[in-house]
């Protein structure tokens, strides 16, 4: 079990260390649930009154938040406590599932045709098609599919089920959790001349995601009908989300869970989409533009805008029609 004494943890996160406390500590807890060998942290101001009572044997606090030290308990003041706390974190993150020496399974079936880089490793029921590239150190768990002529970058992790379709590119240090569905056909039909059915538009373009990009469990990103798919450097997605053929992300936006984006969407670079928003197929949210939790954007959204509600407009202008609808119910 790894643990650390408040001075070596003082260090790791660049802070300022008030109190003593003599334990060493072996692990992180929210400050309601910490016992007296684990720290937890104060990044907001509510929960500062919880110090007093809580059984943490020290705390990462926020430099601007006043808490007064308790005997045998130490705070460690910082700029951010959630910088600092993703620091620790990584520092006690136990170790991944170890795939074992075989650079690839048994039971994996790998294509003559595919080049796997220096440290990759394949695990058990994993299947890579022909003319596939995988960087150094790569990891595939158990039971993933890399269908032909796909290119992962070094040092990807797919975790188990998920499936990446032909001619995919993925850059390096990307992460995909499980059940990731990487470039099926996207969603499109037109009515048949005779009115009785409807015509499948084939998808022959591919996807192509950056470096650094994370994406969450069971979380589908669809090729494109000609050209590309694609997600930009840096580019984090949560569980349950859809992008649809054809959307172009810029570098570093955010997709919380259950958020989707139709077909062609375009988001600038830092764009922000709230959990279970949807975006209107061709529409263009310019960067750094924020998205509320539930919106529904019908048209484009102009650079550092906040929109919300359904249909979305400017947070500010949503907030005043909601207030008028309340008055109105109360008259």
């Amino acid at each position: 079990m790894k643990s650390f004494t408040i001075g070596e943890i003082s260090s790791l996160v660049n802070g300022s260390q008030v109190g003593s406390a003599h334990q060493k500590f072996d692990g992180l807890e929210q400050i309601s649930k910490a016992s007296s060998n684990q720290i937890t942290f104060i990044g907001n101001r509510k929960y500062a009154a919880q110090w007093a009572t809580s059984q943490a044997g020290a705390a990462i606090v926020n430099e601007n938040i006043s808490i007064d030290p308790v005997e045998n308990r130490a705070l460690i003041r910082v700029k951010n406590a959630d910088l600092a706390m993703a620091k620790l974190l990584e520092v006690f993150a136990p170790n991944m599932p170890d795939l074992g020496s075989e650079a690839i399974h048994p039971t994996a079936t790998v294509a003559g045709s595919a080049q796997i880089g220096d440290g990759s490793k394949i695990g058990a029921g994993s299947y890579v098609g022909e003319n596939v590239i995988l960087g150094k150190g790569v990891l595939l768990y158990p039971n993933v599919n890399v269908f032909d002529d796909t290119i992962i970058g070094d040092h990807t992790i797919v975790w188990s089920g998920t499936v990446i379709r032909e001619r995919s590119v993925i850059g390096s240090h990307c992460i995909f959790h499980n059940n990731v569905s990487i470039g099926a056909d996207g969603f499109g039909y037109r009515p048949s001349d005779d009115g009785r059915g409807l015509v499948k538009i084939p998808h022959i373009g591919n996807v192509v995601i950056g470096n650094g990009v994370e994406i969450g469990a069971n979380s589908c990103i669809d090729r494109g009908k000609f050209s590309s798919t694609i997600l930009g450097d840096g580019c984090k997605i949560d569980n349950l989300v859809q992008i649809a053929h054809n959307c172009v992300l810029g570098k570093c936006c955010i997709m919380a869970g259950s958020s989707g984006l139709a077909g062609s969407v375009t988001l600038g670079d830092g764009v922000m989409i709230g959990g279970s928003a949807s975006i209107k197929d061709h529409t263009i949210i310019h960067s750094g533009a924020i998205v509320g939790a539930g919106s529904g954007v019908l048209a484009d959204v102009p650079a550092g805008k906040t929109v919300l509600g359904y249909p979305a407009c400017d947070s500010r202008e949503k907030l005043k029609q909601w207030v008028a609808l309340r008055k109105l119910g109360r008259s």
